[in-house]
C-alpha cells in the first residue's frame, strides 16, 4: 500500500526532480525508502546538508528545479545557508524539512525545531504537512510556487505522517513550467524609443535578467553603436558573440565599463538588480527595464522605469529606434576595454615565483585550456575576482557562484550539483583554501559518486578578500592567515587524484594533464601569491588612505617583508592609480 512518502516521491518525479540531496536519518527514513523504491530518482548522500543545499541550488539553476532534504532538528538546520543561497539566487528549489512526530509537537522533544520559523525568511512557500489529506495539494502548490516565483518552497514533513497511508484528493498533481511574454505598453515602448533616439552617448548595462535577450542586446547596440557592460552573473551570457562588450563594472569589474557609464548621456539598465550603487552615476539619465517592477529605482536614480522581460521589450522597441552612424563614443570605449585587457595580461606574463604563483596566470591558463562548454563554479572572495576577469565565453560556457548571498565554501558543493546535472560537460571548481576547508568532508561525496570534477585550489594561505577589506579600511589585517593541511594528501586519502603545484612553470602541464582525466575527479593545490590584490575600477581617496595606513601599521609592527611583497606583487595596479 502506498504511503505519504511514496506519494510525495511520485509528485516530485512528475515535476522533473531527478535526485534528492540529503543525509538520511530518523524522520527522513521512510522518504529515503520511497525514493529507492521508485527506482528512477537518485538519493545523493552528501556528508553535510549545507553541501546538499548548495548542490541543489546549482542543479536548480541548470535544470530548472531541484530538491534537498534534512532530517529532524540539526539535519534541516544544516540546510539553512544553502537554502538562503537558492533564495538569493532566485532558483526554483523544494526543501523537505522532516521533523519529529506530530504528537510530540510543543513538548521540547529531542531534536524538535520549528521549520516554519526557521525557513520563513528564505522561502516563498513554507508549510507543515500534518495530515495525509494535505499532501497532494500542498506539495503541488509548493512546487508551483517555487517554479513560478523562482524561489524556495519548504515542506515540513513529520516522521509519523510520512508513513501514513496516502490519500488521493480531487486536486491537480501536475506542475506547469510557463514562459509568459511580458512587455511594456505601446505608449511606454514609444517613450523608451524617444529616450534612446534623443541621447548621443548610450551605454547598455545588462544583468542576469537579460541573458535570454543576448541577440536583441547585440542588435540594439550595433544599431545605435552603444557599448555593452554587464554584471558578474551575466558575464558569459552577454559576452557571447558580442562585438561591443566592454566588460564589468562593480567591485570585481574593470575601468572600461565604469568609465563608459560615467561618460554617457543615457544608461539603459537591462534586467539588472546590480547592488553596488556607488558604481552607477547619479548625474546621468537612466532608464531601467526589469520583469519585476519592485526593483525599479531601488539601486539608482532612475528617470524612467518599465516592466517587461528584456527580450520582448527590446524586440518591441527596435523598429522604432533610429540607426546612427557616429561611432566615436563606441570606438573610444572599445579602445579603453582593449587597454584594460592588455593590463590584465601583464599578470599572466609575470607568472610569479615559487609558492607565490600569480593567481591571474592560473586563471588565464585554465581559461585557455578548458572546454568550450565548461561549467565553472567560483568560491566567494578572490576566486570570484580571478574568474570574473580571466574566464571568458568561448561557445557555451556557464559560470555559477554565490553572487548574491556571498557565502564562502560554495564552489565545491555547487560543482557536485553541476556534475550530476551535466555529466557530459567539464566541471571546474575554483576553490579558495578557506572555502574548501569549511566543507572539506564532501570531497568524499565526489569520490563516492566518482564525479569528474576538477578542483583548483587557489591556496594563498589567507582569507584574501577579508585581508584586502581590512587593508583598505586602514586596519592591520589580523586573523586572516591560515595554516592549511596538505590538501593534495587529503584528497589522495579520499581516493582522489591530486597534484601540488609550487612553481609557475608547472602550472601549464599539470592543468593540461588534469583536464585530460575525463572520467575521474582531480584536485590541484596551487600555492598562489598571498599578496596579490584585486583592485576595483574605482579607487576612492579613503581606500588609498586606508591602504597607506594599513601598510604603515604593518611596518611599525616589523612586517617589512609583507609590505614589500605587496608592493612588488601589485606594482602594475599601484602604478595605474
Amino acid at each position: 500500500m502506498k504511503n505519504v512518502a511514496h506519494q510525495i516521491v511520485g509528485l516530485l518525479k512528475d515535476a522533473g526532480i531527478q535526485r534528492i540531496y540529503a543525509v538520511t536519518g530518523d524522520s527522513l527514513n521512510f522518504f529515503n525508502e520511497a525514493v529507492h523504491a521508485d527506482g528512477t530518482m537518485q538519493w545523493i548522500h552528501v556528508r553535510h546538508e549545507e553541501v546538499g543545499a548548495f548542490a541543489a541550488t546549482a542543479e536548480a539553476d541548470l535544470h530548472g528545479i531541484a530538491c534537498c532534504a534534512g532530517s529532524s532538528g540539526p539535519g534541516h538546520v544544516h540546510l539553512i545557508n544553502g537554502v538562503y543561497e537558492a533564495h538569493k539566487t532566485r532558483v526554483p528549489m523544494l526543501v523537505i524539512a522532516s521533523t519529529c512526530a506530530t504528537y510530540e509537537f510543543g513538548t521540547d522533544y529531542f531534536q524538535e525545531t520549528n521549520p516554519i520559523k526557521l525557513f520563513d525568511d528564505c522561502s516563498c512557500y513554507n508549510q507543515m504537512i500534518t495530515r495525509p489529506e494535505q499532501v497532494q495539494r500542498m506539495v503541488q502548490n509548493a512546487l508551483q510556487q517555487a517554479i513560478s516565483k523562482r524561489d524556495v518552497a519548504v515542506i515540513g514533513l513529520p516522521g509519523d505522517v510520512s508513513e501514513m497511508e496516502a490519500v488521493q484528493m480531487n486536486t491537480s498533481t501536475k506542475v506547469f513550467f510557463t514562459e509568459p511574454q511580458i512587455r511594456p505598453s505601446e505608449m511606454e515602448i514609444g517613450r523608451l524609443a524617444q529616450y534612446i533616439n534623443q541621447a548621443e552617448k548610450i551605454t547598455l548595462f545588462c544583468g542576469v535578467g537579460a541573458k535570454k535577450a543576448q541577440q536583441q542586446i547585440v542588435a540594439l547596440s550595433q544599431k545605435i553603436h552603444a557599448p555593452v557592460g554587464y554584471s558578474f552573473k551575466a558575464k558569459l551570457d552577454i559576452q557571447r558573440d558580442n562585438p561591443n562588450e566592454i566588460g564589468m563594472t562593480g567591485l570585481l569589474g574593470m575601468a572600461s565599463a565604469f568609465q563608459s557609464m560615467h561618460h554617457s548621456d543615457l544608461i539603459l539598465l537591462l534586467g539588472t538588480d546590480f547592488p553596488y550603487k556607488d558604481f552607477i552615476p547619479t548625474n546621468k539619465t537612466i532608464v531601467q527595464i526589469d520583469i519585476e517592477g519592485e526593483k525599479l529605482g531601488r539601486r539608482s536614480i532612475v528617470d524612467y522605469g518599465l516592466v517587461g522581460d528584456i527580450e520582448h521589450t527590446l524586440k518591441a522597441v527596435l523598429p522604432f529606434v533610429e540607426a546612427r552612424s557616429d561611432t566615436k563614443f563606441l570606438e573610444k570605449q572599445l579602445a579603453s576595454y582593449e587597454k584594460v585587457k592588455e593590463d590584465l595580461m601583464t599578470y599572466v606574463d609575470d607568472s610569479g615565483s615559487e609558492c607565490a604563483i600569480q593567481p591571474e596566470f592560473v586563471a588565464h591558463t585554465i581559461d585557455q585550456k578548458a572546454s568550450d562548454d565548461a561549467i565553472f563554479l567560483l568560491d566567494t572572495g578572490m576566486c570570484c575576482v580571478w574568474g570574473a576577469r580571466y574566464i571568458n565565453q568561448r561557445k557555451d560556457r556557464i559560470m555559477l557562484g554565490s553572487f548574491n548571498h556571498g557565502s564562502m565554501a560554495n564552489a565545491m558543493p555547487m560543482a557536485i550539483g553541476a556534475a550530476l546535472t551535466h555529466p557530459e560537460r567539464q566541471v571546474i571548481a575554483f576553490c579558495g583554501d578557506g572555502g574548501l576547508s569549511m566543507l572539506l568532508g564532501d570531497l568524499a561525496t565526489i569520490k563516492q559518486y566518482n564525479l569528474p570534477i576538477k578542483i583548483i585550489v587557489f591556496n594563498n594561505r589567507a582569507l584574501g578578500m577579508v585581508k584586502l577589506e581590512m587593508q583598505v579600511s586602514g586596519l592591520k589585517d589580523q586573523e586572516t592567515n591560515m595554516v592549511n593541511p596538505d590538501f593534495a594528501m587529503i584528497a589522495q586519502a579520499m581516493g582522489i587524484r591530486a597534484f601540488t603545484v609550487t612553481q609557475p612553470q608547472e602550472v601549464d602541464a599539470v592543468i593540461t594533464e588534469a583536464l585530460g582525466m575525463t572520467d575521474e575527479p582531480v584536485l590541484i593545490d596551487i600555492y598562489t601569491n598571498p599578496n596579490a590584490l584585486a583592485m576595483p575600477p574605482k579607487i576612492s581617496f579613503s581606500q588609498m588612505k586606508g591602504m597607506t595606513e594599513s601598510m604603515a601599521k604593518l611596518m611599525l609592527s616589523g612586517n617589512f617583508e609583507e609590505v614589500w611583497d605587496t608592493i612588488k606583487s601589485n606594482y602594475k595596479h599601484l602604478k595605474s592609480l
